[in-house]
């Protein structure tokens, strides 16, 4: 993912409203948003590329309230070209019955295998969820550094913006799209509707403007293009838009819009129950 907007207990009928673009190069082999064949549990898009590690995702849910989500550090002076794929750490928390704390404490040690990440995790099976936040760098100075020590960071209830830096970095198009995104969070009544809504806020085009744009190590033209919630290029741009809502009665919903260079490609809709207790062991 590259834009992450969350409501986290803010709402009165939603515990859990997540708002997301994926930005990737088109020609990257992707599966859009389904339930997976080998985990049935899991509803999630998943990444098909050649590389080294298990295949995984960017963000999910499963039938037992888990949601999780990971964005990239955009840092290319320290990339790793050799590092394991990120998106196996999204798979690998939806796939198990670990609460987020909990796979996190079990799994620590692997963290520094991967490229700079942002992980947000929760369960909302657990009798008082916690939404988790995790990165394994830490801003330093003028550039991101690995961290020594991996702790999560648990989240009060609020509104919450995760792009390619730290939670929270104030990135333009992380500030604009939280005020849109808080403007319809307080009009949804809580039955599902205004989903067009929330998906069109998420196409917006706009670039930051020079003095407010992040320096993240890219060129200025990346840096530019890079700069708005929706991206589109001759090779890289947003590929999905996603929208989770869960509500507290354990209803759901799910929707991911998809485009390739052209055009939008598709819309999925899914609803569902979340099941307790756990399905798997």
């Amino acid at each position: 993912m590259c834009l992450v907007l969350t409501a986290w207990q803010t709402h009165p009928q939603y515990p859990l409203v997540v708002l997301a673009n994926r930005d990737e190069f088109y020609e990257r082999p992707t599966e859009p948003m389904n339930w997976w064949k080998d985990h049935p549990h899991i509803l999630a898009g998943k990444d098909k590329a050649d590389v080294l590690g298990e295949s995984g995702t960017w963000m999910g849910i499963n039938k037992n309230g888990k949601f999780a989500a990971l964005t990239n550090i955009r840092s290319p002076n320290e990339k790793n070209p050799a590092a394991r794929t990120r998106g196996e750490i999204t798979a690998k928390y939806l796939i198990n019955r670990h609460a987020p704390e909990e796979f996190i404490t079990t799994h620590e040690k692997s963290f520094s295998r991967y490229n700079g990440f942002n992980f947000l995790a929760t369960d909302l099976s657990q009798k008082t969820p916690q939404l988790i936040w995790l990165s394994n760098r830490i801003w330093m100075g003028d550039h991101f550094r690995a961290r020594k020590i991996v702790k999560p960071q648990q989240l009060n209830p609020g509104l919450y913006g995760l792009s390619n830096g730290t939670l929270d970095s104030p990135w333009p198009k992380v500030q604009h799209r939280i005020s849109a995104f808080a403007q319809l969070l307080a009009m949804d009544t809580g039955e599902f509707k205004k989903a067009d809504q929330y998906l069109h806020i998420m196409e917006d085009p706009t670039q930051a403007p020079d003095e407010k744009l992040p320096q993240t190590g890219v060129s200025y033209e990346w840096e530019k293009m890079l700069s708005s919630a929706f991206i589109k290029t001759e090779l890289y741009g947003t590929r999905s838009i996603s929208l989770i809502r869960v509500r507290h009665d354990g209803h759901f919903e799910v929707m991911e819009k998809c485009f390739d260079a052209q055009k939008e490609i598709g819309l999925q809709v899914f609803e569902g129950q979340l099941q307790q207790p756990p399905l798997i062991a």
